[in-house]
């Protein structure tokens, strides 16, 4: 009697509204199980890294008086639940590619948030600079080791209608609408794999997915932030009652986020949030306190992702929308209501005079911890980025270890020996005590770029 092997899996079907090509990964892989798509796969892999990820230090102004207000990335899970659940209503189809890129935005932001960005894209100048979104694909392509060929490691080696949802600035630096900006999406030694991942895409323009992911950052930092804020005490939204108050902090409002737009605007959105039932004027740390207070975060998301809904299906009608059939559609109204909670924050945590020393000490510890790293080498690196390092070392351009900021860390370093290699100061740890940039280092090693 003879027996028939089972057939091996199938190649997996494309999810209605995408098709082979978008399924399509850096390196090819064999069919695997039906039980799940790839797009699933891609969505775990990227919850995988994310669970591995280290806490990290994001800017503790608005977190005074708190332990630990909330994990904000390496798990921005807020953004991906909202990422999520505002895809399956509006596109009504798999939200998987969706999840994997709110999950994923984040991973390449260094510690201090944007703070560490600037002072990272300073000290890497030389060499083509630092960004947050491009280190995530970096991350995302290259340093998170799940698929390693013959010359490089692939990183998670996620579809590409993945990849693609992840990029927010689907430009090289200097090459996006503002020149000058410092925001971009691909260094240039990436370039192989950023293009692969926009074969076919709208030169400049970001996928439709990628525009849910960004819509979900707006708002899960206007809310949350102004959660923090409110809970951390440093700021009562019952003061915007004083239209002293109230004007002073809408120039702030004006000044970082809507520069074209008028106060009187300003002030119209701010009074619509303030006329939403949940809206809260007045927080004392009780648990009843905190349940309102969590209750108007979960309805302010409510209220601009309802809105969102609503516009685009105004927009593209009820056919289900993906990669490039469509683009997210956000009112006017709920453009400058996020804005003014983004402000709001920015006005009582981010400029505050009080924040400055904060800033520059942030700025302290991280030039110091690139000082130690580059004259320590692979020392206190993770085995698994030494050998990245070796190679980015040796491309590196001698001149570059010349320049003035190199050579002022370099006297740091010999000044403080006692600090002990990649111990940051007492004042650089989190609330529990445990240094929050220590375990960054290696995925910052890509650093050494052409």
């Amino acid at each position: 009697m003879t027996t028939t092997a089972p057939p091996g899996p199938a190649a997996a079907v494309p999810p209605v509204g995408y098709t082979a090509h978008d399924l399509e990964r850096w390196v090819p892989e064999p069919p695997k199980s039906q039980a799940r798509t790839p797009f699933q796969r891609d969505r775990a892999r990227v919850f995988a890294l994310l669970r591995a990820a280290p806490p990290r230090c994001e800017d503790p102004g608005a977190r005074r008086g708190r332990e630990r207000l909330r994990p904000h990335p390496p798990h921005p899970l807020p953004r991906g639940r909202a990422g999520g659940a505002r895809h399956r209503r509006r596109a009504r189809r798999d939200p998987d590619v969706v999840d994997a890129a709110c999950l994923s935005h984040d991973l390449g932001h260094p510690p201090f948030g944007h703070n560490g960005e600037k002072v990272l894209d300073d000290l890497a100048k030389d060499f083509g600079g630092f960004e947050g979104n491009a280190q995530t694909l970096r991350l995302l392509t290259r340093l998170e080791p799940k698929v390693i060929g013959p010359e490089r490691p692939h990183g998670l080696n996620l579809t590409r209608a993945c990849v693609d949802a992840a990029i927010k600035y689907p430009w090289s630096r200097g090459e996006g609408p503002d020149p000058d900006s410092p925001k971009f999406g691909t260094y240039a030694d990436d370039h192989d794999v950023y293009s692969w991942a926009r074969e076919g895409a709208v030169e400049g323009r970001k996928c439709f997915e990628a525009q849910v992911m960004d819509l979900a950052d707006d708002i899960a930092y206007s809310v949350h932030d102004i959660e923090d804020a409110i809970t951390g005490r440093t700021l009562d939204l019952g003061r915007l009652r004083d239209p002293m108050e109230r004007s002073a902090a809408l120039y702030v409002v004006r000044d970082w986020y809507m520069p074209h737009e008028s106060l009187d605007a300003l002030d119209a959105a701010l009074t619509r949030l303030e006329a939403e039932p949940s809206w809260m004027s007045a927080f004392d740390g009780s648990m009843r306190s905190g349940a309102a207070l969590k209750d108007m975060a979960s309805q302010l998301i409510g209220r601009f992702t309802r809105s969102a809904i609503t516009a685009t299906r105004v927009e593209h009608g009820p056919a289900p929308l993906s990669r490039y059939s469509g683009d997210v559609i956000v009112p006017e109204e709920t453009h400058v209501e996020i804005a003014v909670l983004k402000g709001l924050a920015a006005a009582y945590v981010m400029s505050s005079a009080s924040q400055r020393p904060v800033y520059e000490a942030q700025e302290e510890i991280i030039r110091d911890l690139y000082s130690r790293l580059w004259h320590t080498g692979t020392q206190h690196l993770s085995p698994l980025f030494a050998e990245l390092w070796r190679r980015g070392r040796g491309r590196r351009r001698p001149a570059a270890r010349d320049r003035r900021p190199d050579r002022l860390l370099h006297r740091r370093h010999r000044e403080a020996p006692a600090r002990g290699a990649l111990r940051p100061r007492p004042h650089a740890r989190d609330r529990r005590g445990h240094a929050p940039a220590r375990p960054r280092i290696g995925a910052l090693s890509g650093w050494h770029r052409d």
